[in-house]
């Protein structure tokens, strides 16, 4: 099953700017097609996952609501080279005007879908989960994020207000740990997770000592993180607590070795500020 997208007025309203972008004063080539009826379907031009679909119809009918979508995939389904993804029909001069903007926000979140699932499939079976980051494309977060879950990867938080995650700027002008977690603590509205970023070992256990949620261990080797987990796991159990534990600044072409770390989440932006678009083309049929 896809993982749902919320249309909310934001995202909505951010589909017209895009549009309105490319659009600007009209389309100089619409009165060529003025009264005419089209259709066009999508093909992808190479193997991947594809993402983005949900978008077309919300888009299109911005411009036309006489256009319609059948879509062929759903997205979060993988596809293969010379598949056809979707269909169009409406009106030739909004089909037009539309397709780069529908096209390029399919291309960038399938290429992250894609970029994820394989990430993904390296971690599959080991119990470790795949996050996203915050490193994401102003104005484009929701639906990267969106991407990222089609690829079968979990969001972290999605903005400051989410989580709280302290960091090593927060634990040096914060006073330390136990400062910078009691007073987070004490503005926070109780469901809110604490998430604290450690470097070192004794920062990792003053973390849990103070009463984190999450200890986000940052640069560590696998093996250290082996060597590391089963005393952090032991520690929060004595205070009766369970804790997740994240690895960060963890290299794509590592992940395996930190699979059998215990650690139960991996966070890395590599899918989103790395990744390639997938090349999907638009085949126009006869007009009518």
């Amino acid at each position: 099953m896809a993982p749902s997208l919320s249309f909310t007025p934001a995202l909505t309203r951010q589909l017209a700017a895009w549009l309105e972008e490319d659009l600007g004063r009209g389309d100089l080539t619409a009165p060529a097609l003025t009264g005419r009826w089209g259709r066009a379907g999508w093909i992808a031009r190479r193997d991947g996952v594809f993402c983005g679909g949900v978008l077309v119809e919300p888009l299109l009918a911005l411009l036309d609501s006489r256009c319609q979508v059948a879509l062929l995939v759903e997205d979060g389904e993988p596809v293969q080279a010379g598949q056809r993804l979707l269909q169009l029909e409406g009106p030739a001069a909004a089909l037009v005007a539309a397709e780069r903007t529908a096209l390029n926000l399919a291309m960038r979140l399938s290429g992250i879908a894609t970029a994820t699932a394989e990430l993904v499939a390296v971690l599959a079976g080991s119990g470790v989960g795949l996050a996203d980051t915050r490193k994401t494309t102003p104005g484009l977060r929701v639906l990267e994020k969106y991407a990222s879950r089609c690829g079968g990867g979990r969001n972290h938080r999605c903005g400051l207000d989410d989580a709280a995650m302290l960091k090593e700027n927060h634990l040096a002008w914060g006073g330390g740990v136990a400062a910078a977690v009691a007073a987070v603590r004490a503005n926070a509205p109780w469901p809110a997770r604490l998430i604290v970023e450690a470097e070192t070992e004794a920062e990792a256990r003053a973390a849990l000592l103070a009463g984190a949620d999450a200890v986000l261990l940052d640069g560590f080797a696998a093996a250290a993180l082996a060597a590391l987990v089963p005393g952090l796991r032991a520690l929060a159990a004595q205070r009766g607590r369970q804790v997740v534990l994240e690895a960060s600044g963890v290299e794509p072409s590592q992940l395996a070795a930190y699979a059998s770390s215990g650690i139960d989440l991996i966070s890395t932006s590599a899918p989103i500020t790395r990744s390639t678009w997938l090349d999907i083309s638009m085949r126009f049929e006869p007009l009518v």
